[in-house]
């Protein structure tokens, strides 16, 4: 795949889940305002790897994608609840997001946290609208991997192990990398799982998504302290250098840039390993998002 039709298939992917995005809200019995801080952040653009992510790899596995993309769309919900609250003045204070001022910036302070819970809530009464069409086993079982990688044993916990080590002198590489997996890692590793068990993947097909989906959160993880230190602030939306304003470690505080890059490279081949045994455009394109991972600027 080359990467000309690798952005035009991120980006069809994309745009079928910003459709779905900008309409999925309405009709919920929300009040307005807390409607338009929601959708402020939901809509407010980004790359949509997760929920891609999740209808690729179910489409590998065999399932339509139009059959997966409210689950799929709903781990957004999940991802950008995390962005509002993290940017929060008691968690990491950022004024911008994606180009935008952040949430609490819009809103207010109360209004972000409402926004958050609103979202993280709704995600779940999205999934599970899938079981409909979905065998509901399937659907429950992807519910619980989500519910799982989101909460205080993954994303969450990882925030909290965060804020414990911003400041903290001597981090080691296992409690960075541990953070890490929790807080970035967990949600797009079942990002790509829940898409293989929609489909009804076998264990071992499980197993290669599940190792497939960690090695590309760590090689992620690895990519965003990198572009902190020396990405370009217009194409990250976002301030450069706030990781050390905060005195959080970072892989290249660890290790320096160039070794750090290398290691990202390494999580990549080996989550395209994983995915040996698959044939096709849709595996071809998993390769190639891995690999994209270390290649982006934002």
């Amino acid at each position: 795949m080359t990467p000309q039709e690798l952005k035009a298939r991120l980006g069809e992917s994309a745009r079928m889940v910003e459709s779905y995005l900008a309409e999925c809200l309405h009709g919920r019995n929300i009040p307005e305002g807390l409607l338009k801080a929601m959708e402020y952040s939901l809509l407010a653009g980004g790359k949509r790897l997760r929920p891609v992510l999740c209808l690729a790899v179910a489409q590998m596995m065999g399932l339509e994608p139009s059959r997966v993309l409210p689950f799929a769309s709903s781990i957004e919900f999940i991802h950008t609840y995390s962005l509002v609250h993290d940017d929060l003045p008691a968690m990491d204070n950022d004024d911008l997001r994606r180009g935008k001022p952040s949430n609490h910036k819009m809103f207010g302070e109360a209004s972000a946290i409402l926004a958050g819970d609103g979202l993280l809530t709704e995600a779940f009464a999205v999934m599970g609208s899938v079981a409909g069409d979905i065998p509901a086993d399937r659907v429950v079982r992807a519910m619980v991997e989500v519910a799982t990688a989101a909460g205080s044993g993954g994303m969450v916990g990882g925030q909290q192990l965060d804020m414990e080590y911003t400041g903290r002198d001597g981090v080691s590489y296992d409690e960075l990398r541990g953070m890490h997996a929790m807080k970035t890692g967990a949600l797009i590793r079942c990002s790509c799982l829940s898409g293989a068990i929609l489909a009804g993947a076998s264990e071992e097909d499980n197993q290669r998504i599940r190792i497939y989906g960690e090695a590309i959160g760590a090689a992620f993880q690895i990519v965003d302290d990198i572009l902190d230190e020396v990405g370009d602030e217009a194409h990250l939306g976002k301030p450069v250098g706030s990781d050390i304003e905060q005195g959080k470690t970072t892989y290249p505080s660890l290790m320096g840039i160039d070794r750090s890059r290398e290691l990202a490279q390494q999580h990549v081949d080996r989550a395209i390993e994983q995915l040996r045994p698959y044939e096709g455009p849709d595996a071809d394109f998993l390769r190639c998002l891995a690999q994209y991972i270390v290649d982006r600027v934002s």
